[in-house]
């Protein structure tokens, strides 16, 4: 019996923690950029960061990141047997509970919305991320709202790169069997490589796109550029020496991260920078990969509170667009008096606690998302499709899952 190609890897806390601290900066994005927001809190003081402004590119810090955790899982020197139907499969498990259960979520919420505008107890207003009807409905239930039959977000609007996501890696599936078929790992890496650089060619000299903020519009391309970089960041990571003092080990990596957050903070300013960043990115994450035992920085995003928010870190990002959307109204409720006692008080405090109050709903929804739809929902649909369970090596442990 021929094994199969998959194996379960301990986990790389760092880049868990990561992913956790990216999808918290895309939530306070959202938050301090929302209208109903900007007009109820003419104050932002620090939240108003350029940072934050612009933290939406870190999205393309989690595609990265994902054809990092795709190539370790399974790119391998004698490929086995790589069934494209059970590598789909689990990919379908990892992303769709959630998926699903938050667009009929949204679904819900807006019936109930309807009631109470017609009952007269709330007024209709413009929701956050949503361009509702029943077209985008069952795009959204097929994962194909983002690859161009519409030409907006709707309902869940984040899942955008969800759907661009899930067909990339059928994209990177489709690869690994041609390189298996030619039985040399070297197509992988040369299908990747013209991948990567055809996308950005695409995106940047065909398109004519002046930032990389692409979603509905072409966001495949977006991403298909940023997982095969991450693709091709591990086969990088195993050229580089090792004979490296520490101390440069980790200003390598802590110049990498400054550099990283330097270019988020300017792209609001220089729009045209964001298409380096899936590089200056991969080399962060690259990094990290590479000199795992350096003092600073992974030991910084081995803190435990990062920790369990990088294992949370998809379910943070699913549901704040649900929370934001509540939010809304109940702010709208409270009316503007104690927005400006709060003001009165220190300048920015009432947005500070807003963003509080979303932020700690956000962990709180997530946490129970993530421990009763994520898990029990990718176990469910994988008993369903059948796929075999895969062969860990020795030193795993029952918790230790690649999060992607």
């Amino acid at each position: 019996m021929t094994a199969p190609v998959h194996r379960e890897k301990t986990h790389f806390l760092p880049l868990d923690s990561i992913r956790g601290i990216a999808a918290v900066s895309v939530v306070i994005h959202h938050v301090i950029l929302m209208k109903t927001f900007l007009a109820a809190f003419p104050q932002h003081a620090w939240i108003d960061w350029s940072f934050f402004r612009s933290a939406w590119l870190l999205v393309d810090l989690f595609f990265v990141l994902s054809g990092i955790v795709m190539s370790l899982s399974y790119v391998k020197p004698d490929f086995g047997h790589f069934s494209l139907r059970e590598f789909m499969v689990r990919r379908l498990a990892r992303v769709y509970p959630l998926h699903i259960v938050m667009l009929f979520a949204t679904l819900l919420f807006r019936f109930v919305r309807i009631g109470l505008v017609m009952a007269g107890v709330i007024v209709a207003m413009p929701a956050t991320f949503e361009v509702n009807n029943t077209y985008a409905f069952f795009l959204h239930v097929f994962l194909l709202h983002s690859l161009g039959f519409v030409d907006y977000l709707s309902w869940n609007g984040p899942s955008w790169s969800i759907s661009v996501e899930f067909y990339t890696y059928l994209v990177f599936g489709l690869v690994l069997l041609l390189a298996q078929r030619f039985g040399s790992v070297r197509y992988l890496y040369g299908c990747a490589a013209f991948l990567v650089v055809g996308s950005w060619f695409t995106i940047v000299f065909v398109l004519n796109k002046e930032s990389l903020g692409l979603q509905y519009d072409f966001g495949f391309l977006r991403c298909v550029t940023s997982f095969f970089l991450g693709v091709l960041t591990v086969k990088a990571v195993q050229r580089l020496p090792r004979k490296i003092s520490p101390g440069l080990q980790g200003g390598l990596q802590f110049g990498a991260m400054a550099a990283n957050a330097i270019l988020v903070s300017m792209v609001e300013a220089y729009p045209a920078i964001s298409f380096f960043a899936p590089l200056t990115f991969a080399i962060f994450l690259g990094t990290l990969l590479a000199f795992p035992d350096a003092a600073l920085v992974p030991r910084m995003l081995t803190a435990k509170p990062l920790v369990w928010l990088g294992r949370r870190s998809y379910s943070v990002y699913m549901v704040h667009a649900f929370v934001v959307l509540i939010a809304e109204y109940f702010v709208r409720a409270v009316g503007p008096r104690p927005v400006v006692a709060l003001d009165s008080i220190c300048v920015g405090l009432a947005a500070t606690l807003n963003l509080a109050v979303v932020l700690a709903a956000v962990f709180v929804l997530s946490h129970f998302t993530y421990l009763y739809i994520e898990l029990p929902g990718s176990k469910l649909l994988r008993n369903f499709f059948r796929t075999t369970p895969d062969l860990s090596a020795s030193s795993a442990t029952p918790s230790a899952r690649p999060s992607n």
